[in-house]
């Protein structure tokens, strides 16, 4: 039976387990292992870093835990119960993932950003966060609300790609290498932003 969160009435139980826990999780394309015998524990309201060579399988697995793609056996659980009872819609407005590379919908910053809520369903639309106060979290002013996405640089693209995130009030970012195109000042600036996200929005990386 799916669930949406977990039973308040055992939210002291529901403490206790770690936002996200893979047990014998297992991976391949073809005959290509990707992932094997992936265990691991994320805990919460931290920042949890993955680090490997390219092609290691750290994307494979970041699109696990919003269900992007599902693994080929082992057991995934968000606050202790399997990913697969949460409605997908549901889980992706509580886990949200910033690309790569930050993919932009035409027209203005606040149009991508209403978007997001549009997407989120009824509880992302029922109470997301003020656009003003998205902006600021990733250090952009109002006025950037009403700027082109066209015309923005790689660098206020990924912070305009977070503040899309950020707007159904999720509980967890998964930035998959989000300063990868980004000159070294400008990667700065946006991880130290980054940093602050779990001590001011309660949110895990």
């Amino acid at each position: 039976e799916p669930v949406t969160d977990p039973p308040s009435s055992n939210a002291a139980m529901a403490d206790t387990f770690p936002l996200f826990s893979l047990e014998a999780v297992n991976q391949r394309r073809g005959d290509v292992v990707i992932l094997r015998d992936v265990a691991v524990e994320i805990p919460r309201t931290e920042i949890t870093a993955l680090i490997g060579p390219s092609g290691s399988g750290k994307t494979s697995f970041l699109r696990l835990l919003n269900r992007l793609d599902d693994p080929d056996s082992g057991t995934i659980r968000f606050h202790g119960k399997p990913i697969t009872r949460y409605p997908v819609a549901a889980l992706r407005r509580r886990v949200g993932f910033v690309f790569q590379q930050a993919a932009m919908f035409s027209g203005t910053v606040a149009d991508n950003l209403r978007i997001a809520v549009e997407l989120g369903g009824p509880e992302a639309q029922a109470d997301p966060l003020p656009m003003d106060r998205v902006l600021e979290a990733v250090e952009l002013s109002p006025s950037y609300a009403e700027r082109d996405t066209a015309r923005l640089s790689g660098g206020e693209r990924q912070r305009v790609s977070i503040a899309r995130a950020l707007m159904t009030r999720p509980e967890v970012l998964l930035l998959d290498e989000p300063t990868s195109a980004l000159d070294v000042e400008i990667a700065d600036r946006l991880l130290s932003m980054i940093a602050r996200l779990p001590h001011e929005y309660g949110v895990s990386v």
